[in-house]
């Protein structure tokens, strides 16, 4: 009868071993439970499988302290009673615990022993020496042994799920996405019969893998559905966190990247996981290295360099070097001995089989050879970063291409040089037309900035002023596509709770009893939501940008000129286009044009606020020396004749100049000369007609202003509050050809696409616009600041003006500075005057400019501050 009850002891406690492996959440309890069941029945081989079966599930908790000392125990119980195969299972389990507390040689230690115990004929103790040197960075004797274990006849569920998943990983590293896309297809069949726990990690990896591949929507797609997978297991998210910031960085999404990052620090300083804290802090190193607080990398990268040696970790330990260098370096000397260190970093993950870091650290090795005079040493690195990355996903191939195009350089080949800059760009357009979201479009242009400096540098040396145009707009020319977006299920829901939140969030501030925390958390995670749902809509791939070539723009301008500015190397550049020739003309430092545009937006807010006469006086002085600054900096130089219609395209550095006060005939503005093109040739949308006036709430002004334009629109539709909600406004807008919207505007600098108009009910965000699709051919949006798109790498724009052409709008009117509504009423019954007329937008509100009172402080301040934009 004991026997009996031992045996029943011993198989329930196998099966709970067996529960916590594919289950842990729900078989927690269980093994602890078991655990004083069998020490009560002081059966030692039960005890010894309930401890093992209890330090597993206290392992997946991440608690690898207390899993360690359950083990402990479990060893000395089998080693006392002889139970030497329990023994071997157990030094297997606490091998990979001692892995993950970062104690290298004694998991080494263990597995070894185990081995010895349980015999080479064991798929599990496999699986943990495949599972060490995968983490110690010996990925192709990883790779052997799991394929080994794979195959094990005695591999249970588990074990293949897992073998297959990391097998998904090396593969991916060695940039063999074929294969990793297969090893997971194995991977998720066997996790199906293994367990909850197994089909999250395998679904996380299968966007840690679609990420790398450079299939981002997918991956971001595949990650949120591990966190819920996660979380239904019981699982923490620690783990889930750090392979969701390489994403984030890929997707140049830093600030997201490095909250995230900082929250899987905090999960695993509350842990036992030494091994993947130090992971962790390596990524927060390379975010504020991405980021530029090189005070804050340059420590975190030291700090997890020493914990990856201490870990007998060489991969790890390289990268980490390679940010601290990178960090160290970046504004200071660099002597041969950083070289030395980023030329070994790269060796090292050249052999160790980790491809995309090595393409990276052998291009910090390049450049930084070429910051030293070596051009030997440079051509070296910079052509095997440019060998590994040939026949990469994307974004290591653009990596790649910078490096191929700084080896041209430094053969002073510049047609080789802009060869590889073109196919580097041309294979960032194909990424980019991936994304639905303009948010993502947007960053993403970032990867390639570097390659369109290197472009436009050696164009500037040995290019016609035509071709330096042409790289001007290649990397811009992507602001031109617009994109169809796709429906997302339950949009409609999300924005609307995100406005009764932020409208909740609004009435406590005005109230002077200050945000509550709490509110603004929510707040804050309803818009993480609303952007992660836009993130993962894929875009169809065929918008792709068009660069035209001088001669067409040419045909377009007619009579009008094209300007077009960029900034190189602290040198203000810029090409005219005129119905005879394509001129360049250098300008100087862009600081100072920097300067004079502070200078004078800090003095037209100055004037919009009011003040005493004296105090306005000298704000309009100040406005007027800067204006004159601005004009002598940036138009003067150009040499053209005062009533020519102008086409300008500032870089992102000179968008919030007032570009029409510059100038003393019609200005307008495009992000690219492509846009502007486009917005030129937008074909009049039948279903499209009439015209919808908006008023805003809070605005004394907004009312009466739209009243006056209704007397100049006889069948206009009138939204005013409370009726301005919206669903009403955005419903209106859809079908209209022209709209005026008089509202607050309010800019977030932090989140440009949660900039926003505020409505009856609550504010109409740039993501809504976005998601919304079509937009009405004409916009006017009389509201504070609405045309400072926020400025990112590869002179690309985030704002209203950069949503509404993106989706359609073939002319609009915006502000750079704050108005006081009740002075731009004249301004903008003058305008809609000019476009009942049949005038363009620039030309209605030059000719509408013109007719107000400059003298009067805040009128000036409404000729100073709307420009036009598009051609329609």
């Amino acid at each position: 009868m004991a026997d009996r009850a031992a045996g029943d002891l011993l198989e329930r406690a196998c099966a709970v071993y067996d529960g916590v492996v594919s289950d842990p959440g729900r078989y927690a309890d269980d093994a602890s439970g078991l655990v004083l069941e069998a020490r009560a029945a002081a059966h030692p081989e039960s005890l010894v499988v309930a401890l093992r079966a209890q330090a597993w599930a206290e392992r997946s908790r991440f608690a690898d302290v207390l899993a360690k000392t359950l083990l402990d125990e479990a060893a000395q119980v089998a080693r006392s009673h002889g139970l030497s195969v329990r023994l071997g299972e157990v030094l297997t389990s606490r091998g990979a615990v001692n892995l993950e507390l970062g104690r290298i040689p004694a998991a080494r230690r263990d597995l070894d022993r185990a081995h010895r115990l349980v015999g080479a004929d064991n798929s599990a103790a496999l699986l943990q020496q495949a599972v060490l040197l995968h983490n110690i960075g010996r990925l192709t004797d990883a790779a052997a042994l799991y394929r080994i274990a794979l195959t094990h006849p005695d591999a249970t569920a588990h074990t293949r799920a897992t073998v297959a998943n990391n097998l998904a990983m090396i593969e991916m590293a060695h940039g063999r996405v074929h294969l990793a896309t297969a090893a997971l297809e194995e991977a998720s069949r066997f996790a199906r019969d293994a367990g909850p726990a197994q089909v999250a990690l395998v679904k996380q990896t299968g966007g840690w893998v679609a990420v790398q591949a450079g299939r981002l929507t997918e991956g971001l797609r595949r990650f949120d559905e591990a966190a819920v997978l996660y979380e239904k297991a019981g699982l923490p998210l620690a783990e889930h966190y750090l392979e969701y910031v390489d994403a984030l960085i890929d997707l140049r999404l830093l600030p997201e990247a490095m909250a995230t990052s900082r929250r899987a620090i905090d999960a695993f300083d509350a842990s036992d996981v030494p091994l993947m804290a130090a992971e962790a802090r390596w990524r927060l190193a390379r975010l504020c290295l991405l980021s530029g607080d090189l005070d804050q990398a340059r420590p975190l990268a030291v700090e997890s360099a020493r914990t990856f040696r201490t870990q007998r970790r060489p991969v790890w330990a390289a990268q980490a070097d390679l940010v601290d260098v990178l960090a160290r370096t970046r504004d200071r000397d660099l002597t041969a001995r950083d070289l030395a260190i980023l030329r070994r970093a790269a060796r090292t993950l050249q052999f160790r089989g980790n491809s995309s870091a090595a393409i990276e650290a052998h291009l910090a090795a390049g450049r930084a050879a070429i910051r030293l005079d070596r051009p030997v040493t440079a051509l070296r690195d910079l052509e095997r970063a440019w060998e590994l990355a040939r026949h990469a996903p994307v974004l290591q191939r653009l990596n790649g291409r910078v490096a191929a195009a700084l080896a041209a350089t430094v053969r002073r080949q510049d047609a080789e040089v802009l060869r590889h800059c073109r196919a580097g760009l041309a294979d960032l357009d194909g990424h980019r037309a991936s994304f639905d979201s303009i948010e993502l479009r947007a960053l993403a242009a970032g990867h390639g900035d570097e390659l369109g400096r290197i472009a436009l540098r050696v164009a500037l040396r040995s290019a016609s002023p035509a071709g330096v145009l042409g790289w001007m707009e290649r990397t811009r020319a992507a602001s031109s596509v617009a994109v169809d977006p796709q429906p997302v299920d339950g949009q409609d829901d999300r924005l609307a709770e995100l406005r009764a939140a932020q409208a909740e969030l609004d009435r406590a501030r005005a109230s002077g009893d200050g945000e509550s925390a709490e509110l603004l958390a929510r707040v804050n995670a309803l818009e993480g939501r609303a952007r992660r749902s836009a993130w993962t809509r894929e875009g169809d791939g065929r918008q792709r940008a068009t660069v035209l070539s001088a001669q067409k723009l040419r045909q377009l301008l007619g009579e009008r000129v094209l300007v077009e500015y960029a900034t190189l190397d602290d040198q203000l550049v810029a090409a005219i286009l005129d119905s005879r020739r394509t001129r360049l003309i250098r300008l100087g430092d862009p600081a100072e044009a920097r300067s004079e545009t502070d200078a004078l937006l800090f003095a037209l807010r100055r004037l919009a606020a009011g003040g005493s006469p004296a105090a306005t006086a000298l704000a309009r002085r100040g406005a007027d020396v800067a204006l004159t600054g601005l004009h002598e900096l940036l138009v003067a130089p150009l040499g053209l004749g005062a009533e020519t219609e102008l086409v300008v395209v500032p870089s992102v550095a000179l968008w919030r100049v007032p570009w029409s006060a510059l100038h003393t005939a019609p200005v307008a503005l495009a992000p690219s000369a492509s846009q502007w093109a486009r917005t030129l040739q937008a074909p009049l949308e039948v279903d499209r007609a009439g015209t919808v006036l908006v008023a805003g709430p809070g605005l004394p002004g907004a009312v009466g202003e739209i009243d006056a334009l209704a007397a100049l629109h006889a069948d206009a539709e009138v939204l005013q509050p409370p009726d301005s909600t919206v669903a009403e406004v955005a419903r209106a807008l859809e079908r209209a050809d022209l709209a005026h919207l008089a509202c607050h505007c309010r800019l977030r600098a932090d989140s440009p696409a949660f900039s926003s108009l505020q409505l009856s009910d609550g504010p109409l965000s740039v993501h809504e616009i976005d998601l919304r699709g079509r937009s009405p051919r004409r916009v006017v949006l009389a509201a504070c600041d609405s045309a400072a798109d926020v400025g990112l790498e590869g002179e690309q724009l985030l704002g209203f003006v950069s949503a509404l052409l993106s989706r359609g709008t073939a002319a609009l009117v915006a502000s750079v500075v704050p108005v006081p509504d009740a002075d731009a009423v004249t301004l903008m019954c003058a305008l809609h005057d000019g476009l009942r007329r049949g005038e363009s937008m620039a030309t209605a509100l030059h000719a509408a400019r013109g007719s107000l009172d400059r003298d009067d402080p805040r009128t000036f301040v409404a000729w100073c501050a709307f420009s036009a934009f598009g051609a329609a």
